[in-house]
């Protein structure tokens, strides 16, 4: 096996700049980082990689953070399709992404101190952000990079993306109003995590736009997954004066209230309209069809690691983004499943 001095002579360049190519910085220009990568490989060199990043307090690594009860919950493909995103950016400078699931058990926070303390990773992206989230305060105090793939209360100078719930219930309450609906059930997580906050307040901003003041018994809170779709549906029939549709916050509640509704003996988009949030793989096979929200996942992982690596001094000349404070669009995709129209209401 050969060192890297050797490395450095057999090609007639300098030991740094090796050394540099190895690492994936992006000051090395792809044709000398493609003659020492394919050098590397054909003399059997590998670097110590343990040894290299006490060396340089650098571990070539950014960590995804991903809370593993929020992830069950969803039951999709959201993080996957936004990981390949974010994978697809971090490849181009040889930079290795590191998925990080903290259970539900454990505090966020002190998962994020012990992640840092570790130091497994140079940066990291954040999910799942609280009104008032404790790992920004200390990411940022820190000094350490990291994007949060969702807005916050929490004051501090970091960048983030986050969708457009905004839109997503000023559309989908237009719609419905427009239909003549008045009596409109919203259906929100039942934990703390800010994006059920941003959703309910504008879902009530849009009602106020149209005079309407929305009922307290028509929010109801459920867990971000099937059964809690199926929990919000039976609540509503248990209503004295039940809605005539229904706006969710998360595509997998839409499974389990389609089930409970129909063993009702009533069917979605006859006797209640409902307006689901992002399409789904498992949305597209309901019966009527769902009205949601279509985005690229894959767009928004890229979106999300390129904002990261802007934030970042040793890539912030390609990226020059600065620090990016970014809605993501959400399009509409017409469904059956919000066909009812109310008459004179």
């Amino acid at each position: 096996m050969k060192g890297i001095r050797q490395l450095a002579d057999r090609l007639n360049i300098s030991i740094g700049t090796v050394s540099r190519a190895l690492n994936g910085r992006p000051d090395v220009n792809e044709e000398t980082r493609r003659r020492v990568l394919e050098a590397a490989a054909e003399f059997g060199y590998v670097p110590n990689q343990s040894g290299r990043s006490l060396r340089q307090g650098s571990t070539n690594a950014i960590g995804f953070m991903i809370e593993s009860g929020n992830s069950a919950d969803n039951g999709d493909n959201f993080f996957l399709g936004v990981v390949d995103g974010v994978h697809s950016v971090l490849s181009r400078h040889h930079l290795d992404l590191v998925v990080l699931p903290c259970s539900t058990e454990e505090d966020p926070a002190q998962y994020v101190q012990r992640i840092v303390a570790r130091r497994l990773v140079d940066a990291l992206i954040i999910s799942a952000t609280h009104r008032k989230d404790a790992r920004i305060e200390f990411l940022d105090k820190a000094r350490i990079p990291f994007i949060a793939l969702g807005r916050s209360g929490t004051k501090g100078t970091y960048p983030w993306l986050d969708l457009d719930f905004e839109g997503v219930a000023n559309r989908a309450i237009d719609r419905l109003v427009a239909a003549g609906h008045r009596r409109i059930a919203i259906g929100v997580p039942s934990n703390d995590i800010n994006l059920g906050f941003v959703f309910l307040d504008a879902c009530k901003a849009g009602l106020a736009r149209h005079g309407i003041a929305l009922d307290p018994s028509l929010v109801i809170r459920a867990a971000s997954s099937e059964q809690g779709g199926y929990q919000i549906a039976h609540e509503l029939l248990a209503l004295p004066e039940q809605p005539t549709a229904v706006v969710l916050i998360y595509e997998q509640m839409a499974i389990g209230l389609y089930r409970r509704i129909n063993e009702a003996g009533l069917r979605v988009g006859r006797d209640l309209a409902v307006i689901g949030f992002r399409e789904s793989p498992l949305s597209r096979f309901l019966s009527p069809t769902l009205t949601c929200f279509r985005m690229s996942l894959r767009d928004l992982g890229i979106a999300l690691g390129e904002s990261l690596l802007a934030s970042m001094p040793a890539y912030a000349e390609i990226y020059p983004q600065g620090i990016v404070h970014k809605i993501w669009p959400m399009e509409l995709v017409e469904g059956e499943s919000d066909a009812l129209a109310v008459a004179g209401r």
